[in-house]
């Protein structure tokens, strides 16, 4: 990072923007050709979580390639300046990570993966069909590598 003074190393901190996290944009790649995109998302301090339709273009570019980056933001506040443009500013908490997609295939790992999700937005477990189970495809992100940011105006 080249402005080593908002890196956050601490992996609690990181893991707390992970937690308080919304949207995680995934982005991939196949080719010359990237893919970004928002996924609503668990995190169970080792692994990403975020489930898909059975087909689609999200689909076809982690056939391609199953390394990924992710990012997500939390405590986005823009401070405006009403005289001078080069005064705006931003702050904010960020984590980017790079990873391998790994499909979870059985009942046990997708209801695993789906309450991860389910924890993030609801704070609890839920039970599933094994119908629903059956015809949800759910991903983890193996995390390989992360990094936090905060910047302060």
């Amino acid at each position: 990072m080249r402005r080593k003074e908002k890196e956050i190393t601490n992996r609690s901190e990181i893991d707390t923007i992970l937690k308080g996290a919304q949207v995680c944009r995934l982005a991939l790649a196949r080719e010359n050709e990237p893919y970004l995109v928002p996924v609503f998302f668990g995190y169970d301090g080792s692994r990403l979580y975020f489930h898909t339709a059975r087909e689609g273009r999200k689909l076809d570019f982690i056939a391609a390639n199953s390394r990924v980056c992710f990012e997500v933001e939390l405590n986005v506040n823009l401070t405006p300046d009403s005289s001078e443009a080069c005064r705006w500013s931003v702050s904010f908490e960020s984590v980017i990570g790079y990873g391998k997609v790994i499909e979870m295939l059985t009942p046990e790992e997708k209801e695993y993966g789906l309450n991860q999700i389910m924890l993030h937005y609801s704070g609890k477990k839920w039970h599933y069909k094994l119908e629903v189970l059956k015809r949800t495809r759910v991903w983890c992100v193996e995390i390989e590598s992360i990094t936090g940011k905060r910047s302060k105006p």
